[in-house]
């Protein structure tokens, strides 16, 4: 693909700068609505398990956890390929249709198979809807600030996943756990209407489908370059350039940096309020621990995405990954409660931010042609991490080593900063064709 640069005047156009708002607008709250359904789940655990809700025990939780991650794994490896094939557009409001409707499933599930049954529908569109939001915000984003849009945007999936605790406990209690899944879908029912109005189609996926005069429109009408691409026939083009020439090694060391950051994030984001219970912490702690994670990670995406434009976000990651290994640790060490807030807040800064540069990288590194399908691959294949997570979690609990837990996670923090730096190596030495400049 080539780009042929716009007008100064039309990049610089208040209308045109506006426009682009609305999209990185819209995707934040697409993607808020996806962090308030990824951890609801976890919000209403130590409720349903301790009451008996649907015979949950530690163990049917944790593979009920990992059958969502399961669906995220299906719906992120799907959603670049079927983006290519139908637009982003169609592809985005099937996805939080689809988790809409299973998240009122869930509240209304008569049994723990169809609870997880509708989990799992879950997951497919939670899964879907991440890469492409990411996509999105990195086209509609001018100049060097590719990181920092990826980073504002997934600040709404930590704003949902600090918002979830708290639904779960002004409701759990007054109206019990069922309640706490049908309020979670009311916001998406008021905004999928808005969102089908404003989100317009991306220019690269309408130039690559032979459609150059659409892709020409959206993007004089967003101030971004002229895209012009021939019309690809081979569907599967975008995921052969993963592969292609010397570009594997990389493309291999991308999906275990990403299985390593997703396994942290779903682990320690499921069972963080589960664990400090069993360590001994209140409830009320053990939920609002959640939520200063989550708001450690709004944070951390704004530090991360400035900083990994500045410096680059291979190097934000690694330094990051390393340094969630040690507060994911300190999580296990009895501390005073204040302080362990503090560590909290910081471990969320780091572990949701450091996966979020990880998408960062990767779509940087690709051309924009391809860069929908190495997205949803990435996530997808660290969507494995994101089940093993779970489910390690749960086995560790249900065989009594809840101590445990955060040390695992701790060295799974270590993984994915070495892996990260091969990667870098891989770039530096091989310098594939295929690849893009940034990252």
């Amino acid at each position: 693909m080539s780009q042929a640069p716009s007008s100064p005047e039309l990049t610089a156009s208040p209308i045109a700068a506006r426009r682009r708002v609305v999209v990185v607008a819209v995707c934040w709250a697409l993607v808020l609505l996806d962090g308030i359904d990824t951890f609801i789940y976890g919000s209403v655990l130590p409720d349903m398990i301790d009451g008996g809700h649907l015979g949950l025990t530690d163990a049917l939780a944790g593979n009920i956890g990992s059958y969502t991650t399961f669906g995220m794994l299906v719906g992120t490896i799907l959603s670049g390929t079927v983006t290519r094939w139908v637009g982003r557009r169609p592809t985005v409001f099937a996805s939080v249709g689809l988790f809409t409707v299973a998240t009122i499933g869930c509240g209304i599930a008569p049994s723990a198979a169809v609870f997880g049954l509708f989990r799992l529908l879950c997951g497919f569109g939670l899964g879907a809807l991440l890469p492409i939001a990411i996509a999105y915000g990195m086209e509609f984003t001018t100049g060097a600030r590719k990181a920092l849009a990826t980073g504002v945007i997934m600040t709404a999936h930590q704003a949902g996943g600090a918002i979830a605790p708290l639904i779960a406990l002004g409701l759990v209690e007054s109206a019990g756990w069922r309640w706490v899944f049908l309020v979670s879908a009311v916001p998406a029912l008021v905004l999928l209407p808005v969102a089908f109005r404003m989100l317009p189609e991306s220019p690269a996926i309408l130039a690559g489908r032979g459609r150059g005069e659409a892709a020409a429109s959206v993007a004089a009408d967003h101030g971004l370059d002229v895209v012009r691409a021939p019309e690809r026939t081979d569907r599967w083009e975008s995921l052969k350039a993963l592969f292609r020439g010397r570009q594997w090694p990389t493309t291999l060391l991308f999906w275990l940096t990403s299985f390593a950051g997703l396994m942290l994030v779903y682990g320690v984001g499921q069972w963080l309020p589960k664990i400090m219970g069993e360590l001994g912490y209140e409830t009320g702690d053990s939920l609002l621990f959640s939520t200063a994670l989550n708001v450690g990670g709004i944070v951390g995406m704004l530090v991360a995405g400035r900083l990994a434009d500045a410096v680059g976000a291979r190097r934000i990651v690694v330094i990051w990954f390393a340094l969630t290994s040690v507060f994911v640790y300190l999580l296990g060490v009895h501390l005073p409660v204040a302080a362990l807030y503090v560590v909290v807040f910081f471990a969320g800064l780091l572990l949701f931010s450091g996966q979020t540069m990880v998408y960062a990288t990767v779509g940087a590194h690709h051309v924009p042609a391809d860069r929908d399908t190495a997205l949803g691959w990435v996530a997808g294949m660290g969507r494995f991490g994101a089940v093993f997570g779970p489910w390690l979690g749960g086995t560790l609990l249900a065989a009594g080593h809840a101590e445990l837990g955060f040390a695992a996670f701790a060295l799974t923090g270590v993984v994915g900063a070495v892996t990260m730096a091969l990667a870098t190596v891989t770039i530096r030495v091989l310098r594939p064709a295929s690849a893009g400049t940034g990252g």
